[in-house]
């Protein structure tokens, strides 16, 4: 084998390297579309289906389903999908032939477990936590949350057909609000410091949802409440 062999073997063999890591890179966030361009400029149609993402393994997101009528988010590679019955209540389905008008998504697959201090107790307390922990960390990144809840207050998109959307206002027409105490399930979510109104509102680092452990109830986190009397695990990603 000549020079000129060995040096194109060793540019193929870096080449598939480099494309193999970054096929696998951990955490990576990417987005479709805005929440502001959805909120204030009435853009609800879908700028993603979620099928036509490529690398499923280990894949984490959220946002709300196109047209504003439910609320999606993919756990470890599953994508469920929750809607308002006319009476009501929530339908839960897992399917990945759905589109969004906003998503924030990533693969991420090896975590840093931390037990949440008692003392962490609202919605405010735990960004600001999350916060704090991750300064020194490459952002925005996926997290989650595993344990019983002590209240979860959440909504789920219902938008009236044919509703002109021109702010946040007209665009929470028609929700369906849920309250639940002392339930056990999962909290995904999103941080970034720099995606206000892309993908978290204007007065958050934050977007995050909740799903039982059923996976029969799901919807978007207005609230939350924690009790320091149920151990709650926290989830980063390891850098």
């Amino acid at each position: 084998m000549n020079l000129k062999h060995i040096i194109l073997g060793l540019s193929f063999t870096l080449f598939v390297n480099f494309t193999i890591k970054a096929q696998t890179s951990n955490n990576i966030v990417k987005v479709s579309g805005a929440m502001s361009n959805v909120m204030k400029k009435g853009q609800l149609q879908g700028t993603i289906l979620l099928d036509t993402i490529q690398n499923k393994q280990h894949l984490y997101g959220l946002g709300p389903k196109e047209y504003l009528k439910g609320e999606l988010l993919i756990i470890d590679g599953k994508s469920y999908v929750a809607s308002v019955n006319e009476d009501g209540s929530i339908k839960t389905e897992e399917t990945f032939d759905v589109k969004a008008p906003f998503f924030v998504y990533a693969n991420t697959e090896n975590w840093k477990e931390y037990t949440l201090p008692k003392k962490i107790r609202t919605l405010k307390q735990l960004e600001e936590f999350i916060d704090k922990k991750t300064k020194n960390n490459n952002r925005p990144f996926a997290f989650k949350l595993q344990g019983i809840f002590a209240k979860i207050n959440f909504h789920i998109q219902n938008l009236p057909d044919g509703t002109i959307v021109k702010s946040p206002k007209d665009a929470h027409q028609g929700q369906g609000k849920y309250e639940r105490e002392n339930i056990e399930g999962e909290i995904i979510g999103f941080f970034s410091t720099e995606h206000q109104t892309v993908f978290t509102h204007h007065d958050t680092y934050i977007h995050i949802h909740f799903i039982n452990s059923e996976r029969t109830e799901m919807g978007h986190i207005d609230d939350l409440m924690l009790n320091g009397k149920m151990k709650i695990k926290l989830y980063l990603p390891k850098e």
